[in-house]
């Protein structure tokens, strides 16, 4: 064999390597925006009726990412905030919105009834799930995902004010809680982000 021939295909093999190192880059070392949970944790399973009286169990998401954030209907700066945040990320995402689901799950279940989560839910996009019941049955929830709930008066004609965790979680399409946000994450880091959770 000629040192040419050996020449050339000690250069081919390096054009493969460099291919394949570039891939791997591509592939594994992509860095999440969010607070990483690390080993990811399979969610904690629940369901709970949606606005339209629909139960909505959490692992029959398997093959989607979902998106879950905890509010009331009431809330004035926070939740409206986090579902804008989400309208604005499905539009982003065009077609890998399709296997994205946008969750709102309420700590106020004494006045968010299935009829005023419709509407308010609806303001922002049809297609998200807004999530509600008893607090017996909600509860439960807000313990597994260690979510704080606290009403605090007011005074005011508009009622009472509740306090809540306003994180975001993000489950990937394997049903692991892989990432936390705070509610007012920069939509790009989000959007990319939950991109590369689709593409996984």
């Amino acid at each position: 064999m000629s040192i040419k021939t050996l020449w050339f295909g000690f250069g081919g093999m390096l054009g493969l390597l460099a291919l394949f190192l570039g891939w791997r880059a591509l592939t594994n070392d992509y860095t999440y925006q969010g607070s990483l949970i690390d080993p990811p944790v399979q969610a904690a399973d629940f369901a709970l009726n949606d606005q339209q009286g629909r139960l909505f169990r959490l692992s029959e998401q398997r093959g989607r990412v979902v998106l879950m954030a905890f509010g009331y209907t009431n809330c004035p700066d926070v939740c409206p905030t986090t579902l804008a945040q989400f309208k604005q990320l499905k539009s982003a995402l065009g077609a890998d919105a399709e296997v994205v689901r946008f969750v709102f799950v309420t700590v106020d279940p004494e006045r968010d009834t299935r009829e005023r989560l419709a509407a308010y839910i609806n303001s922002f996009d049809p297609t998200f799930i807004g999530l509600g019941g008893s607090r017996e049955e909600l509860e439960p929830v807000w313990q597994k995902y260690f979510v704080y709930q606290q009403k605090r008066e007011t005074g005011s004609a508009a009622g009472y004010l509740v306090d809540h965790t306003s994180r975001i979680y993000a489950i990937d399409k394997d049903g692991n809680l892989r990432l936390t946000y705070p509610f007012d994450i920069e939509r790009e880091f989000l959007l990319n982000d939950v991109r590369h959770l689709v593409r996984e």
